[in-house]
């Protein structure tokens, strides 16, 4: 094992001791039989490995590798050897890559995440969530019974990549439209322990999020995240609670309803991301506090 491995190991060690404030943390657990067994997980730095001709060399071992992005134009900073939940090794590599050119779009959206459909924007552009997990969920459930690891493992994975894909499409075209984004503070981590969990888990908003994040620091676009409180139940138009306003979850099947100040008639998702666009805008004018 190279000594950046060894090295790379010992900072991660101290990383995760001052972060979850431990001076001793839980062993990985290395049994492939247990459902809680630790994936692989091999570090390195630039100067552990060596690129050439599709190959990758880690010490004295060589490795095939299928390079579609072109590697030898870029040049590698760190990376890791990592294994999947199916047994299987890839290596990630971080490179140094040319910065994006400045968007010229002047567009700005709001979006609202959501479980029915993943996000709803302020223009009316949808991102629908396609349950395409749905296909597999007979069959899922058919592996599970029967007790087949091997298939459960295969399975999952094909729904999770499933997901990516359809996310990182979504996200890809919401940066490259846009110079503004502004999506609702909605927390993943507090609906998943209401009877909402599933659906919050199959949709994956909250990847979403993340997705939209980093991608819009590399395109240069500017991205807000504000307090979504009370924008399901604020027209759009006029500002005002009124009565007929939907009460947050208690009225989650109300998906229209009309102001009673301004008479205007409100789709739920789309009034709220709205709401979401005109706080990012107040939030931009006021300024960002520092802290």
């Amino acid at each position: 094992m190279h000594s950046q491995t060894i090295q790379a190991i010992t900072e991660e060690l101290v990383t995760r001791r001052k972060q979850f404030k431990k001076l001793k943390l839980k062993w990985r657990v290395s049994n492939k039989k247990s459902a809680r067994r630790s994936l692989g997980w091999i570090p390195f730095k630039k100067v552990a490995i060596k690129y050439a001709d599709g190959y990758i060399q880690y010490g004295k071992h060589h490795f095939k590798l299928w390079d579609s992005y072109g590697l030898s134009q870029y040049s590698v900073k760190t990376g890791s050897f990592v294994e999947d939940s199916r047994g299987r090794w890839y290596v990630c590599l971080v490179v140094d890559s040319p910065k994006a050119e400045k968007t010229t779009v002047t567009k700005a959206i709001g979006i609202d995440l959501g479980l029915q459909d993943i996000a709803t924007c302020s223009d009316g552009t949808v991102i629908s969530n396609p349950k395409f997990y749905r296909q597999y969920e007979q069959k899922l459930g058919i592996a599970q019974r029967a007790r087949n690891k091997k298939r459960v493992r295969a399975l999952h994975a094909k729904i999770a990549n499933c997901r990516k894909d359809h996310l990182h499409k979504a996200s890809r075209m919401l940066v490259r439209e846009n110079a503004l984004i502004v999506v609702g503070d909605l927390s993943a981590k507090k609906l998943v322990k209401t009877k909402m969990a599933k659906s919050v888990l199959d949709t994956g908003f909250s990847a979403l999020k993340t997705m939209l994040k980093y991608k819009c620091e590399n395109a240069g676009v500017l991205f807000e995240e504000v307090n979504e409180r009370f924008t399901t139940q604020m027209c759009s138009c006029c500002g005002e609670i009124t009565a007929s306003s939907p009460k947050g979850r208690t009225d989650l099947r109300i998906r229209v309803w009309e102001c009673e100040s301004c008479l205007s008639s409100n789709q739920r998702d789309l009034n709220s991301a709205k709401n979401i666009l005109a706080l990012g805008h107040q939030r931009l004018a006021g300024g960002i506090t520092s802290f």
